[in-house]
């Protein structure tokens, strides 16, 4: 447990002559990546629950939490538009106009992030959803299930709000201004 293991390491500093001011437990509150409408907001109050039970700080100490992620990444999603649709043998990309430079956890760590048509709603089809960067990792999703898409579509990535922006770079030189941040 994190707060077990943080009263002894806090005791150990203090036995040595350290008096921490501060305890800072990070983050660690999940986003609900798959589930992003039902499950909007983290549960704040079981989370804090286990550190009030457990977490023993001294009376003259702050405890600090990092909870940004779990606070602003169900608030943004990355809108893009469909530049292409390839129709190969066995497969079908979507190959957007935004890709790793704007967001790059996918790339980075395979992470999911719920892929939605905003434009089409008919029928059913799978795609790999892809960026325009042509590397093999400007993927946002492999075997994605969305209505029939075209050229224009409008694809939003959805709990994008907390790396989106903040990460995007000018890799292959391509500009920041295309895709769109809410």
């Amino acid at each position: 447990n994190l707060c077990v293991r943080t009263n002894e390491f806090n005791q150990w500093f203090l036995d040595h002559g350290f008096d921490l001011p501060k305890l800072n437990m990070g983050g660690g509150l999940g986003v609900h990546y798959q589930a992003p409408d039902e499950k909007a907001l983290s549960d704040f109050d079981n989370y804090f629950e286990v550190f009030k039970r457990f977490l023993e700080p001294r009376s003259n100490q702050q405890v600090c939490f990092e909870l940004g992620r779990s606070m602003v990444a169900s608030c943004g999603s990355l809108i893009s538009k469909v530049l292409y649709v390839k129709k190969g043998q066995e497969k079908q990309f979507l190959i957007l106009d935004a890709g790793m430079t704007e967001l790059l956890r996918p790339a980075l760590y395979q992470a999911y992030h719920q892929i939605d048509n905003l434009s089409a709603t008919e029928g059913d089809e799978k795609y790999d959803v892809v960026g325009p960067v042509c590397e093999t990792s400007d993927s946002f999703g492999k075997n994605v299930s969305l209505p029939i898409s075209k050229r224009g579509d409008l694809i939003a990535l959805r709990t994008a709000g907390a790396y989106g922006e903040v990460m995007a770079s000018h890799y292959n030189l391509r500009s920041l201004n295309p895709p769109l941040f809410f």
